[in-house]
């Protein structure tokens, strides 16, 4: 697989960054400490699952000392719509003690730190970085993992090594915004099953030898992106499921009040 040039990868990021101009995380959250949190619970969940158990939880915890108050059952009752539940609750339980005996109650912005608490492994570590503190980090999940070896923009055979592809062929003024829309990307367009190579804004930048054409494509589908309100350039709203590459609903992230 021939490598993309430093040329070919800044078009390639230029066309995202221009299809979607605010990069962001679809989970909500108010601070660093609940961002953390909602990482934690994302993992093996969907955002949108992780978003329908998180607001009643952090109305009454949004610190760590709240959330230990809470207790490792109550947490576990309030996300018990999300996998692997009762773990997650420990782990949420567990590194808000970390963080007040440790860190004086506050998420610390540092990655060695960061994975050290429970839960938290590299990707989430890297995802707080970027998110809360605006670091140009870039977490390797699934759907970016599966982007970078399918466009041949970072082929790796780890996440981490997806990760260190990006971060030599990502363009510096790329790299913050890079995670969110190559995750956007793979969710909503890149797709594992089928990807929406015909709707692609770097389709003709992509390594992928399989892609799909029109007629693959469901005639719905089809019908659909033949009329002129979808004929613009992608942009996020609030779409449904059930439609292939749908568009995607602007994130809103929650931010603590000043």
């Amino acid at each position: 697989m021939r490598r993309f040039s430093k040329r070919e990868a800044e078009e390639f990021y230029r066309r995202l960054s221009a299809s979607r101009p605010i990069p962001q995380t679809e989970l909500e959250f108010i601070n660093p400490f609940t961002l953390l949190v909602a990482v934690v619970l994302s993992a093996q969940a969907t955002d949108v699952g992780v978003n329908k158990a998180t607001p009643a939880l952090f109305a009454l915890a949004d610190t760590p000392a709240k959330m230990l108050a809470l207790g490792e059952e109550t947490v576990a009752g309030m996300v018990r719509t999300i996998g692997l539940y009762r773990t997650k609750a420990r782990n949420i339980i567990a590194l808000s003690r970390m963080l007040i005996e440790q860190h004086g109650g506050t998420v610390p912005r540092d990655r060695e730190a960061l994975e050290t608490l429970p839960g938290v492994g590299r990707k989430t570590a890297n995802v707080v970085l970027n998110v809360a503190f605006g670091e140009p980090t870039i977490a390797v999940d699934t759907h970016i993992f599966r982007v970078g070896n399918r466009t041949g923009l970072a082929p790796g055979k780890t996440p981490l090594e997806v990760e260190q592809g990006l971060e030599r062929v990502t363009p510096a003024e790329y790299k913050q915004g890079a995670h969110h829309w190559l995750i956007l990307h793979g969710r909503y367009i890149c797709k594992a099953r089928k990807p929406d190579c015909p709707v692609c804004v770097v389709a003709d930048l992509c390594r992928y030898r399989a892609k799909t054409t029109p007629g693959e494509m469901p005639s719905e589908l089809i019908r659909a992106r033949a009329e002129p309100a979808t004929a613009g350039p992608l942009t996020e709203s609030a779409g449904g499921r059930g439609r292939g590459a749908e568009p995607v609903r602007t994130p809103r992230a929650r931010r603590a009040p000043r």
